[in-house]
Formats: structure tokens, C-alpha cells, sequence
């Protein structure tokens, strides 16, 4: 009797095994590639993606790159393998050789990575090497990423302790507030010369009126004294800092960077530094951590000492929640193309998690496929005004290499759910717009009525001369604010899932192209739509250019009218400190 029931456990213990091995085998793997003195700092992390039904496997950072791929490739086939997770900082320098402040503890803990010689890079920067982390992965050797990947640049358990728990805090947040369709960009200034600094600015407009949805709300914050958008100079590090610890979706800076810092701001007889090492700690974004996106040189050179810009950033419990940067110098058009791929695979797409979204952008680098008509325009202004114009190919190529996703590559992303709009004037009263939608969760509305991105409701400020006075600077601040204040007209209500109805105020003098937006911040989730409107006479309106808005699109969920008045100074590459 008892060597039956031995039996029949064992038949049991041997059934669960196999079904048990049969779901794993069904299930995304992840690979983390560690040193064993992270692994209790990395279990909270690990069970929290075991929950959402992946497999991971952990793998010996010990070795040289080589070893390393070789147990990432036999720990899962290479078609389950979805995520890889480098847990560890660089051992070596920028380069390529042992970095020489390392002790042998913090050095057993990093993970290696190879070097890949640098060829179009090497007119602007003093590297002839990059580190490639994108060699990982690669499964099948093709010079083309498989699978999404990102390290997390650690030195020690309490640093992972510290960006594991911002991780599942951002994850787990129950916080659906305005922040989750907020989008922060800051600029600073290219001084490459009036032609292409020309082209640069019109591009990033295109870019932007194209690609992002009207639903989300966009402040622009630069480092250009003559524009609406510039702050009170010397308090632009400040503003800087504010736009990261307002949070919201992306914040996002274009300009020039370094290892450390980013490019400060000139103005006759000053500058001012915009984001720095030292400024880390205070960082204090506990809404929303922000994903932050760096479309400039070195500010995520992962193998710096000392630790580059976005290292320090990820690691600031305050910071942002993912880092995107280049780790050496980087190309404005290959930028562009870069920045535009992301937007599509987050706004379009909608892909699930942020490595995937850096996945899919980074084989849009280098893969045939149909272009957007923006990225055509950007194409042909690369092909026009780009140093490297005969080496656009190789240019993106090594854009692959030189960006890297600093932090968790399965970090997912929350979409806002659809909110159905219409809109049109009172017939009785046309000073009141009925609004009338439709939403799939319960909560608090918010229905506004707002400019295009970019376009001012006032005329904006001639600055040909800069002022020394106290209240003359002064006056930039509330000028950045009105610049940023889009809403012309608003109205909060509760809602119930389904048809809702609202009316908003509409100005005597109002008259023009507008967007109705509506945020639903629900106790499970969040959700936004807008409609475009046009109220009033139709102002006279001056003859298009030669590219108009009508002609370009980034396939966005909702075309928006194209703005007058948006004109960012944008410094999108370059070695050399704006």
C-alpha cells in the first residue's frame, strides 16, 4: 500500500514538474544577467515579473562579454528570449580599458560589455570606441537588436534596493492624474550655424505637431533668452529641475550634453547651467517619475567616471522612473529619426513596456519600412544639410550602438483609455460650446478648451536687447507661463462610465482653429480624447509654406492645425558645450 501511494506521488510530483516546465516554456523569458550579491536587492523585482507571467532566468555576469552571451544564449531558445536586464555598471572606462578607481568588490559586480570602433562619430569627439550593449541583443548576429534590453547601472545592493522599489512603485502607482498625459520638453540653443540650426528648428517643429496626440498637454521650457519659453535666465536650472519633479509621461531635453551635465545657457555676460550631477539629490518627483529622454551627446555614457548624468539620475529615488541617452556623441538627424520612432511606437503603437518601444526605434534605424511623411521630410533635410549626408545609413547604424535604455526594459507603460468627443457652439448662445463625449471609466473630468500645441494666445515678446534689471528678468517668468498656459476655457465635473455633457465659456473675441481635450482620472485607471473645433470668423489667413502641416504625418491619433508661433532653438548634437 505504501509503495503505491510512493507511486502515485511520484507519478504527481513528475506530472506537476512537466506542466509546470510545459507553462514556462509558453512564457516571454527574461534574462538578468547579475552578480549573486545582487540577487536579494533583485527579488522583490523578480516576483513582481514572475506575476505578470514571465519566465526569468538569471544568468553569471562572471567573464568576459563573450561568456556572458554565450549563457544568455543557452539559458532559452532564442524565440522566448524577449527581455534581457543587465544588472551592473561598466568595469572599463570611455577608452575601453579597466577603469582604474574600481576595487575588486565593485568590479565583480559589473557586467562588461564590447567595444565597437566608431566611424562617423569620430569628426566630433575624442572617442575612437563605443560601448555596445546592443550587442547582447543580438541573437542571430545580423548587426540588427532581437530583443529589448536595459541595464541597471548599479554599484551596490542598497543602490539596486533604491531603483527596484521606483520601479514597482511606478508600476504598482494608483495615481491617474494629470501628470500621466503630461509631456515636458526643455531646449537649448544649437549654434551650429543660421542654416542648420534653421533646419533643426523647423524639423523639431514638424516633429512634434505631427507626432504627439492632441489629448496631451506639452510645456516647452528653453535655454533661449529671446523666446516666450525661456524662464527668468538665472533660474532656468531651477525651472529645469521643476519640470522633472512636476512629473509627467516624458520629459524629454534636446540640446548639447556631456558626461556630467548638460549645456548651460549663455546670455550677454553670463551663464547659467541648466542640469547637473550635483543636482540629483533634488530630485523629488513622487507623482510621477517621469521617462526621461535625452536627445543629446554623452549624457548617458555608461562607462564615464566618474558615473555619467543619467546613471545618477536613474539612481535618485526622486528621479526619473527610465533614462534614454546617447554615451557619446550623437548626430542631430539620426536624433530625429531615433526621437520620431519612439513616438510613434508609444503614442501610435502603443506598445506594452518601454523596452520594446526601444526595440521597435532602434530597428526603424537601420530596417527598411515604410517612412511617415515626416521622417521623408527629415530625410531629405538630412540629405541636404547633414555633414554626414552621403553616410546617412552608417550614421543610423551606429545610433543603435550609441543609445541605451538606462533602466528596466519591461517597465510598462499605461495607456490612457479612449474618450470619444463632439463639440460645437450653443445655437441660442455662441459665447457657450457644448462639449458632449462619451467615457469607459467612472471619475473626475476635466473638458477644456485649448490652443494647438504651440501656437501663443498673445503676441509674443521682441527681445533684441538682453535686460539687466532686476524686474525685466523677472517679467520672463510670467511670460514662460502664460507661453505654456494653453487652456482658453475649462470645466470639472464627475462623471459616470458612458455619455456625459458639458459646456465651457468661450471668449467675445475668440476666433480660430481649437482643440477640446478631456481627462478622466479614475480610481483604476485614467482616459483622454480630444476634437478639434473651429469657432468665430475664420481669421485671413497668409499663404502656406512650400511643406505644409496638412502634408506631414507621424501617424498620429489625432491631426492638429499647425501652429504660428512654436520655435524652438533646438541643439540636437554636437561635442562641443552650447
Amino acid at each position: 500500500m505504501h509503495a503505491v501511494l510512493l507511486i502515485f506521488v511520484g507519478l504527481m510530483t513528475q506530472a506537476s514538474t512537466t506542466a509546470s516546465s510545459e507553462t514556462a516554456a509558453e512564457r516571454p523569458t527574461v534574462v538578468v544577467v547579475r552578480h549573486a550579491d545582487f540577487q536579494k536587492a533583485l527579488a522583490p523585482w523578480v516576483s513582481h515579473r514572475q506575476s505578470q507571467g514571465y519566465d526569468v532566468r538569471l544568468v553569471s555576469n562572471a567573464g568576459t562579454p563573450e561568456q556572458i552571451r554565450r549563457r544568455i544564449r543557452q539559458v532559452a531558445p532564442a524565440e522566448r528570449i524577449k527581455f534581457l536586464v543587465l544588472v551592473g555598471d561598466m568595469p572599463t572606462a570611455m577608452d575601453g580599458r579597466r577603469a582604474k578607481d574600481l576595487d575588486p568588490a565593485a568590479e565583480a559586480r559589473c557586467v562588461p560589455a564590447p567595444y565597437e570602433e566608431a566611424k562617423i562619430i569620430v569628426r566630433w569627439g575624442p572617442e575612437r570606441v563605443i560601448p555596445n550593449d546592443a550587442w547582447y541583443a543580438d541573437l542571430d548576429d545580423d548587426g540588427v537588436p532581437d530583443v529589448a534590453l536595459g541595464r541597471l547601472p548599479v554599484a551596490s545592493p542598497e543602490q539596486l534596493e533604491r531603483v527596484v522599489a521606483k520601479i514597482l512603485a511606478y508600476e504598482k502607482s494608483t495615481d491617474f492624474g494629470p501628470w500621466r498625459r503630461q509631456l515636458n520638453f526643455v531646449a537649448g540653443v544649437g549654434g551650429f550655424g543660421p542654416m542648420i540650426d534653421m533646419a533643426i528648428d523647423r524639423g523639431t517643429q514638424h516633429m512634434l505637431r505631427s507626432c504627439i496626440p492632441a489629448d496631451f498637454r506639452v510645456s516647452m521650457t528653453q535655454a533661449n533668452w529671446q523666446t516666450a519659453y525661456c524662464p527668468d535666465p538665472r533660474r532656468i536650472n531651477e525651472t529645469t529641475i521643476d519640470r522633472l519633479n512636476d512629473g509627467a509621461f516624458f520629459w524629454t531635453y534636446m540640446g548639447h550634453g556631456q558626461q556630467h551635465r548638460l549645456g548651460g545657457m549663455k546670455v550677454p555676460g553670463a551663464r547659467y547651467p541648466l542640469l547637473a550631477n550635483g543636482d540629483a539629490s533634488r530630485l523629488a518627483a513622487e507623482r510621477g517619475p517621469s521617462i526621461a529622454l535625452f536627445l543629446a551627446c554623452y549624457v548617458g555614457a555608461i562607462d564615464s567616471r566618474p558615473d555619467c548624468l543619467a546613471e545618477e539620475l536613474l539612481r535618485s529615488p526622486g528621479g526619473p522612473v527610465a533614462v534614454v541617452a546617447s554615451s557619446r556623441v550623437a548626430m542631430p538627424y539620426s536624433m530625429a529619426v531615433m526621437g520620431m520612432g519612439l513616438m510613434e511606437q508609444v503614442f501610435e503603437r502603443q506598445v506594452p513596456t518601454l523596452g520594446e518601444a526601444m526595440l521597435h526605434a532602434k530597428r526603424g534605424l537601420v530596417l527598411p519600412g515604410k517612412k511617415t511623411e515626416v521622417r521623408t521630410m527629415v530625410d531629405s533635410l538630412a540629405s541636404l544639410v547633414s555633414p554626414t549626408a552621403g553616410k546617412l545609413d552608417q550614421e543610423r547604424a551606429e545610433h543603435v550602438v550609441l543609445f541605451n535604455l538606462i533602466g528596466d526594459p519591461c517597465l510598462r507603460i499605461r495607456y490612457p483609455a479612449p474618450i470619444t468627443l463632439t463639440a460645437a457652439p450653443d445655437v441660442d448662445d455662441r459665447t457657450r460650446l457644448v462639449v458632449e463625449g462619451r467615457s469607459p471609466l467612472a471619475g473626475r473630468a476635466v473638458v477644456e478648451l485649448a490652443r494647438p500645441l504651440g501656437k501663443l494666445g498673445f503676441p509674443p515678446p521682441r527681445r533684441t536687447a538682453y535686460p539687466n534689471s532686476h524686474d525685466a528678468l523677472a517679467e520672463f517668468d510670467a511670460t514662460y507661463l502664460r507661453a505654456n498656459n494653453s487652456r482658453v476655457s475649462a470645466a470639472e465635473l464627475p462623471v459616470a462610465a458612458g455619455a456625459f455633457r458639458t459646456e465651457l465659456t468661450l471668449p467675445d473675441d475668440l476666433a480660430g482653429v481649437y482643440q477640446v481635450r478631456a481627462f478622466v482620472e479614475g480610481s483604476d485607471g485614467f482616459g483622454s480624447g480630444t476634437v478639434e473645433v473651429r469657432i468665430g470668423e475664420m481669421p485671413e489667413a497668409a499663404e502656406p509654406p512650400a511643406t505644409s502641416e496638412k502634408e506631414l504625418s507621424c501617424t498620429p491619433k489625432t491631426k492638429q492645425p499647425k501652429p504660428t508661433d512654436f520655435r524652438p532653438h533646438v541643439a540636437a548634437a554636437g561635442g562641443s558645450e552650447s
